[in-house]
């Protein structure tokens, strides 16, 4: 409410102010121009404010500095040409819009190039303070999957993550192509990565770079983000297997969600007793499939005659593979009697 009542305040001053102006050097009639053009100025400046509403400070700063420095160029640009002998007093220059033309044309560029770099050089500069103070760099870039998978997200709430992470312009694109996608699946998998990276931007802790290094020689998303690592020494953030040995084969420090999570889960020893629920038949003949909370997956020998039940199993071992833990267990004689 008090947003809308500040933006009316606007649009009355400025069509007011516009049409006295207006009305100091014209008649009536066309004093109503000046009041028209002062209503479209102020709701230009509206629109304005909603679109660099959302807009980072960051990226606002990077727009004046670039602007600024766009302006002193161009007056540097116009200086030096006038400096050249002979050209100064020549009649057929117009100087005065040759200063306008390269005004906008260098503000305009000033002001694209700071806005767009701006975060990419904070990511560059803070590499460079920790550099200089001996600190080591922890550049961590995600990947599409672990973005998609939204873990990352939940692991930022804990605090076990913070600072900044760096997503390449090439992931985003991809996420927003896979929630572009005519394919049902695809479209909701990219606009949940999507919506985790806006829920991340919002956590306090956690600053989420977007940065336009790129590598057009190369093809491929995983083949980019290796090349990004290496170039900054990073470390990658993923669930991806094959990026996993690709990378680590290049010698690219990983960080896998999946083993975090394989980590965190409940140690069992061999010889342990476990409650378990049999829900399917196995693959082998006569065991039965249970799984636990975590989502480990039990393989209970003899198992498949209690498929829909609670049932006490022994641990004899436990696989522990990249792509998660399986257990292995007996049935305990006291089920036996309660077949």
């Amino acid at each position: 409410m008090f947003q809308f009542i500040i933006r009316l305040l606007l649009i009355a001053a400025c069509s007011v102010s516009a049409y006295f102006i207006t009305l100091e050097y014209y008649d009536f009639p066309y004093s109503l121009i000046g009041l028209a053009v002062g209503f479209f100025v102020a709701l230009l400046v509206i629109q304005i404010e909603r679109s660099i509403r959302n807009v980072s400070l960051r990226v606002i700063s990077g727009g004046v500095i670039g602007t600024i420095i766009g302006f002193f160029i161009a007056v540097l640009f116009v200086f030096g040409l006038r400096c050249i002998p002979g050209w100064e007093k020549q009649e057929l220059i117009p100087w005065e819009y040759v200063y306008i033309i390269l005004t906008l044309i260098l503000g305009y560029l000033g002001l694209f190039l700071g806005s767009k770099k701006s975060r990419e050089a904070g990511v560059y500069l803070a590499g460079a303070r920790k550099k200089d103070s001996g600190e080591s760099r922890d550049y961590r870039i995600l990947d599409t999957s672990v973005i998609i998978d939204g873990r990352i997200a939940d692991i930022s709430d804990t605090g076990f993550i913070h600072g900044d992470l760096i997503v390449p312009r090439f992931v985003l694109d991809e996420l927003q192509q896979i929630a572009d996608s005519s394919d049902h699946m695809k479209r909701s998998r990219g606009r949940r990565g999507l919506d985790i990276l806006n829920r991340m931007q919002k956590s306090e802790g956690i600053h989420i770079d977007i940065v336009d290094s790129d590598f057009p020689k190369i093809k491929g998303v995983d083949a980019k983000l290796i090349a990004l690592a290496k170039k900054e020494e990073g470390k990658i953030i993923t669930n991806d297997y094959n990026l996993n040995k690709v990378a680590e084969l290049q010698g690219i420090n990983i960080l896998n969600v999946n083993e975090l999570a394989n980590a965190l889960k409940p140690v069992v020893l061999p010889g342990e007793t476990m409650v378990v629920k049999v829900i399917k038949e196995g693959k082998e003949q006569g065991q039965g499939v249970a799984y636990l909370d975590d989502g480990t997956m039990v393989i209970v020998d003899s198992g498949s005659n209690f498929i829909g039940k609670t049932v006490q199993v022994v641990v004899t071992s436990v696989l522990q593979t990249t792509a998660g833990r399986m257990i292995f267990s007996n049935m305990k004689e006291s089920n036996a009697a309660n077949k």
